[in-house]
């Protein structure tokens, strides 16, 4: 089947002799079984979606509940058998807690009564008198809703109706809208029950409410650093490329330097009680020891490459050459930034759906309680894989879009008559012809990336508890290894892709082709181009840097009352995500030249029968380099044989 649109041909040929490359001639459909896969697996997600916008309640989890309920600042619907359920509780957006001081968990139940309230005593109330007048000024209740304010110092039940006295002043915090009590007895009492005792997902969840707002001014600044960054590479040069060094390595001293400084305050703080802090202080010391190893292999590697960087200034301006033949490329990033917040944000709402979806039941005293549904765990399993494998596919089809652009300006013979919209026709030959072969490559990914997920959620699961040496070695050893082999089906993967977008072949195919052609490549091409990935990837680690220092500096200012560690690793994670979506337009570009060059190296001599596809520019830098490293192969031969003819002479 010969593609559509025969301007965007490479060849004029009709009938080309058998060969296993044919450069932009045929195209058919590859790989569409698991497309079919792709859409059972994507029947499931919907049902789930549905099943969780039915049966889930996201409101008690973001703005709390009482014990009989009613979520805090919203109407509510009644429950069976709770007479006091089904309250409008629009003006009520706080939760109080009864019994502040003294809470206890049993059965895996607070002890204490919750009640939603319209505002925190700001005060200690020493008795039921100034309950009761509290009560009159502000509008906020303190006792059981069936209990009038009139009858909070005449009913004799009031003692078990009301909150303990005294009680003490509290101030709401964005820790789910609860009072939380401001004296130091209290204070720790209250925290170490309910922060300590909560569950981590609700900590995690805390934590990023509490500090939405310094996440969103992180997550603009990591958006505008990698602009800069992108701006960077469209149009360096070599004092860039020596500014852009000097400011990786700044930021990696400083980040490291900073979080063994903040490591060393946390564990000599005496004050230091709750398990937030404790788990802060874990998370610090992880992040040091983290960034420390990575500080010291990139700056290892910039030592080591320092000789090269002219030879990548060339191969930068070889690149954006490429680049300005279809320059909207470098906004081709934005969409898939815009379609994966789009879909992570409904998969966050579904998560969150999931995490309420109990079976409400009446207990002792006209109270509720949630009880969590058959299957909701496999639900989140299911869900998770969900978010890995679409996330995936949508990055594939990004790599698939620039790559087919790239391949069909290089197999073109006019370089002075560039095609016409090469995205647009990169993008409808995807959807056409090569969604099978982006789900199946997504797929071995999510595979790989599945039993790192796992051996995490052990790894939390058994932490605090006794394990062996052995048990913590081999699992640090598995979850390395996994990373590993996810770094290199990722290559795998590219290279595939842009097979796919050159031959039109499905993905096992397109891999095995590229595999034996990038064998034959030159290892001295090679080198350059791994180089040149390195320049990209030291972009990404220099944005990642300064995010991750400007959230340092933010979040350490709120050390109690959240897991500020994880929005930070959330914060890390965005900034190298948005850092990769950008900048990936040159690494895509980068990978997918060379294989158009070996491909063409592999189909054309150079002759005036079948001449070569490449431009003059780039024949020209791949002729530089052979004379670099010929003049670099002769060096090392002058000086083996000058060795080998320094004989030791007998002294006399």
């Amino acid at each position: 089947m010969q593609c559509p649109g025969a301007q965007y041909l490479a060849s004029a040929e009709r009938t080309p002799r058998q060969r296993e490359w044919r450069p932009q001639l045929y195209r058919k459909c590859t790989d569409t079984t698991w497309l079919f896969l792709f859409f059972l697996f994507w029947t499931g997600l919907m049902f789930i979606t549905g099943y969780s916008v039915a049966a889930g309640a996201t409101g008690r989890l973001l703005f709390g509940s009482d014990s009989f309920g009613n979520v805090c600042g919203q109407k509510n619907s009644p429950v069976e058998g709770a007479p006091l359920s089904g309250q409008d509780m629009t003006l009520k957006k706080h939760v109080f807690f009864m019994n502040s001081c003294h809470l206890e968990v049993k059965d895996v139940r607070l002890s204490s009564t919750v009640l939603c309230v319209a505002s925190c005593p700001g005060e200690q109330l020493d008795t039921l008198e100034e309950v009761q007048l509290f009560a009159d000024n502000n509008g906020s209740f303190l006792c059981v809703y069936s209990l009038n304010s009139i009858n909070y110092t005449q009913n004799p039940n009031a003692d078990s109706l009301c909150p303990r006295l005294p009680v003490p002043p509290s101030k709401s915090f964005p820790l789910f809208n609860r009072c939380v009590p401001q004296t130091p007895e209290c204070y720790s009492l209250f925290a170490s029950v309910l922060i300590n005792d909560v569950d981590i997902l609700h900590r995690i969840l805390s934590g990023i409410m509490s500090g939405r707002d310094t996440i969103l001014g992180l997550c603009i600044f990591a958006l505008a650093l990698s602009l800069a960054m992108m701006v960077t590479f469209r149009f360096i040069t070599t004092l860039l490329v020596h500014i852009f060094i000097a400011l990786i390595i700044v930021g990696l001293l400083f980040v490291c330097g900073v979080l063994w400084w903040l490591y060393y305050d946390y564990t000599h703080d005496l004050s230091i009680e709750l398990d937030t802090e404790r788990e802060n202080m874990k998370c610090l010391l992880g992040f040091a020891l983290v960034s420390t190893v990575i500080m010291v292999v990139l700056l290892g590697l910039i030592f080591v490459l320092r000789k090269r960087i002219k030879l990548t200034v060339e191969l930068f301006q070889v690149i954006n050459k490429a680049i300005s033949s279809s320059p909207f490329l470098l906004f081709q990033p934005l969409w898939t930034f815009a379609i994966l917040i789009s879909f992570w944000v409904f998969w966050m709402a579904v998560l969150l759906s999931l995490g309420t979806a109990g079976a409400a039941r009446v207990i002792e005293g006209g109270q509720v309680e949630y009880q969590p549904l058959v299957g909701i765990r496999y639900m989140w399993w299911y869900h998770l894989i969900g978010l890995i494998w679409t996330s995936e596919f949508i990055l594939a089809c990004q790599h698939i879009m620039v790559a087919g652009a790239l391949v069909t300006c290089y197999f073109n013979r006019n370089k002075n008559d560039p095609p016409d919209r090469p995205i647009l026709w990169s993008l409808s030959i995807l959807f056409r012809y090569h969604q099978g072969t982006a789900i199946k490559g997504s797929f071995l990914i999510t595979v790989t990336r599945i039993p790192r997920t796992i051996l995490m959620y052990i790894s939390s699961a058994l932490e605090g508890k006794q394990r062996g040496p052995w048990s913590r070695c081999v699992c640090r050893h598995c979850f390395c290894c996994s990373w590993c082999l996810g770094i290199c089906l990722r290559q795998f993967n590219q290279n595939a892709y842009t097979t796919t977008a050159i031959n039109g072949t499905d993905f096992c195919t397109s891999a095995q082709g590229a595999l034996q052609l990038l064998s034959k490549k030159s290892s001295h091409l090679t080198s350059v181009q791994c180089f040149g990935d390195f320049i990209i990837f030291l972009g990404k680690v220099l944005v990642v840097c300064f995010t991750v220092f400007g959230g340092l500096m933010a979040f350490n200012y709120n050390r109690a009352l959240q897991v500020w560690a994880i929005p930070l690793l959330l914060v890390a994670f965005f900034a190298y995500f948005v850092a990769q979506s950008f900048l990936s337009v040159f690494e895509t570009v980068l990978d997918a030249l060379f294989l158009c060059f070996a491909v063409d190296l592999e189909t054309n001599d150079g002759s005036s029968e079948k001449p070569y596809f490449m431009d003059q520019e780039f024949l020209s830098f791949v002729k530089r380099i052979n004379r670099v490293n010929a003049v670099r192969a002769q060096g090392a031969e002058h000086a083996s044989r000058n060795e080998e003819g320094a004989e030791l002479q007998p002294v006399v």
